[in-house]
């Protein structure tokens, strides 16, 4: 088994720049991603048009050609997958990461199908795959779900999203445009300032003039087969509805990081320690890279903003390996 200078764990757009940076400065590396190419942007849905520009959503300089300014999940696939594929990165797909144990050279790294020794470690999984669950009874029931994919599915039927998102709002929105029957049901007291700038007027719009029903400062409190219970500022409401939508969000796997042994901030936001500088975290060659590094404030980092994260990491780990050589 070839002892590795890097493993990087996840392959979305900050796995796959860092191993771009990895084979640019000849280490030896792999990505273990366990899903497909990008797969948080698979799993995102299928009209979702991104909020930052195509430039903004390049790697490597590797010019990002969209139909519009912002491009759409369908171009985000072909584009990331074409640099994958093109420049022949090193990546095991479908293969998921049960353990990492650290060692006197560094990491041996235990997935569902194979198992790795590498000298250095970058975790860049983000944080689509665990949901901020409502926890209300009926949570678990069929009916409900903690991802959208297509407006399709929801005609003719009455449909409850709950959320003040991007994710809620465009469900809402592609939804009561295809026939569903919507209902908006959000905690606070307003659609959410974060929403994009250009679907935000839609949608407080569709709700002034009644298209979309919407209650605020509410909540789900029980979910039943054919109808929820919301808590409202005039009173509990019964809601008769086929279909749940619950759009509140995702978090980073925080179980997966403290068994690496990263530490947690202590308070809401659940902050992984790491150097800025480098991107090391409290364990000796072990790395972050993207949205994972910044917790629960999952607005924090992006694609446009994390993308240096890769350059920073393969610079700090030349710069040990040069000084191991140079001891």
């Amino acid at each position: 088994m070839e002892h590795l200078d890097l493993l990087i764990i996840g392959g979305g757009p900050i796995g796959i720049a860092c191993g771009l940076e990895a084979q640019k400065k000849g280490l030896r590396y792999v990505i273990i991603e366990k899903g497909p190419i990008v797969n948080s942007l698979f799993n995102y849905p299928i009209n979702m048009q991104f909020f930052s520009s195509s430039e903004k959503l390049e790697i490597d300089e590797i010019p990002f050609i969209s139909k519009e300014a912002k491009p759409k999940r369908n171009e985000a696939l072909e584009y990331y997958r074409r640099i994958v594929t093109s420049n022949k990165l090193s990546i095991q797909l479908f293969e998921q990461v049960t353990e990492v144990h650290k060692n006197s050279t560094g990491f041996t790294v235990i997935s569902d199908k194979h198992s790795y020794t590498a000298a250095h470690i970058i975790v860049a999984t983000g944080f689509y795959d665990l949901p901020n669950r409502i926890n209300v009874p009926g949570e678990d029931l069929p009916k409900v779900s903690h991802y959208y994919k297509d407006p399709h599915f929801y005609a003719s039927q009455k449909l409850a999203v709950i959320g003040a998102s991007n994710s809620a709002v465009d469900a809402a929105l592609e939804c009561y445009r295809k026939g569903a029957d919507v209902t908006l049901i959000i905690r606070g007291s307003e659609v959410g300032q974060r929403v994009k700038y250009w679907v935000r007027p839609d949608i407080i719009n569709r709700i002034k003039e009644g298209s979309i029903k919407a209650y605020f400062n509410a909540q789900v409190t029980k979910i039943r087969e054919t109808e929820l219970t919301i808590d409202t500022p005039e009173g509990d409401i019964v809601l008769e509805n086929d279909f749940v939508l619950a759009l509140t969000g995702y978090m980073p796997n925080f179980e997966f990081l403290q068994k690496l042994g990263i530490i947690l901030s202590d308070d809401k936001k659940k902050l992984p320690q790491y150097d800025p500088e480098t991107m090391e975290t409290n364990v000796e060659g072990l790395y972050l890279a993207g949205v994972i590094c910044g917790g629960m404030e999952t607005h924090k980092w992006f694609i446009e903003n994390s993308r240096v994260h890769a350059k920073i990491i393969i610079k700090a780990i030349l710069k040990k390996n040069s000084a191991r050589v140079g001891a």
